[in-house]
């Protein structure tokens, strides 16, 4: 059984109301009231949501997503990249050095902690320096 709607007044700006006229029936509403009753619900439930992306139009969250998942796999894809080359450099190395498995371990322990000091921003020519400053 349908519930009986209260009927109230309600102030408005002109531009607004045109606008409701306008665009009431592109939402598939039978009428201004039940477009302004559905606009109130869901401005209601994104104010109380602490999560606003149920409320963005599905398009929208659908682009970005897409977006997101295209950077991912961009990203992998240099980051394989990436391995295979330092892969290929660590080996073209070991065939032409000597280096001792004590040696290696510490140059390892080193290596980490430089990496964490400097956050990642390691250069050839740091490296140069430190190998030939021992």
């Amino acid at each position: 059984m349908p519930r009986e709607k209260i009927k109230f007044a309600l102030r408005i700006m002109p531009e607004t109301q045109q606008l409701v006229k306008d665009i009431y029936s592109l939402d598939n509403c039978q009428n201004q009231s039940e477009f302004i009753e559905k606009a109130i619900h869901f401005y209601a439930g994104y104010v109380a949501s602490k999560n606003g992306t149920e409320f963005l139009a599905p398009v929208l969250v659908s682009a970005l997503q897409g977006t997101v998942a295209n950077a991912e796999n961009h990203i992998a894809r240099l980051i394989f990249k990436l391995a295979v080359e330092t892969n290929m450099m660590m080996n073209v190395l070991a065939s032409e050095v000597d280096v001792s498995p004590d040696a290696l371990e510490r140059l390892r322990g080193r290596c980490i902690q430089e990496v964490k000091k400097t956050g990642g921003a390691v250069t050839f020519a740091d490296a140069m320096k430190y190998q030939h400053s021992e």
